[in-house]
């Protein structure tokens, strides 16, 4: 894997053909509208990153550290996002379906506005003090109060 410490670097390497960007170090980039499906970014630091309407679907994003980030309509669609950190998070519009969230920690994440969680593996989810509204799509057997919400 090729050292990557910058936005640029990170869509240069993807576009040759690189998915392995593991334990990246990317804290504060600018990935607006990037496509970075099928990615492996377990571990990486991306927080405090801009990531609205980045296409992340499929990526594996465990244990990923994307605190304070923006990711208004973003695509995660069957990413792996299993032990994620969003917590402080604009997830606003963000689709999350089939997404791996088991352990995932969303506290005090913005997922109104029609954040997409349905058909999430969301065991031992932690989404507490978590903003939604009528427009956030949980799967049905989920309970937002009891959760903190």
């Amino acid at each position: 894997m090729p050292s990557i410490n910058s936005a640029e670097q990170l869509i240069a390497a993807y576009a040759a053909g690189e998915r392995n960007f593991r334990g990246a170090h990317l804290a504060g980039s600018r990935l607006s509208g990037a496509t970075l499906s099928d990615a492996d970014l377990a571990g990486a630091n991306l927080s405090g990153s801009d990531l609205r309407e980045a296409n992340l679907s499929r990526c594996n994003l465990e244990g990923a550290n994307l605190t304070r980030c923006k990711m208004r309509r973003a695509n995660l669609i069957g990413a792996n996002c299993k032990g994620t950190d969003f917590s402080g998070s604009n997830l606003y519009r963000i689709k999350l379906l089939r997404a791996n969230l088991q352990d995932a920690l969303f506290n005090r994440a913005d997922l109104r506005i029609g954040a997409d969680l349905r058909e999430a593996d969301i065991t031992a989810t932690n989404f507490r003090g978590a903003l939604y509204d009528e427009y956030t799509k949980f799967p049905p057997y989920f309970d937002p109060i009891a959760q903190g919400m």
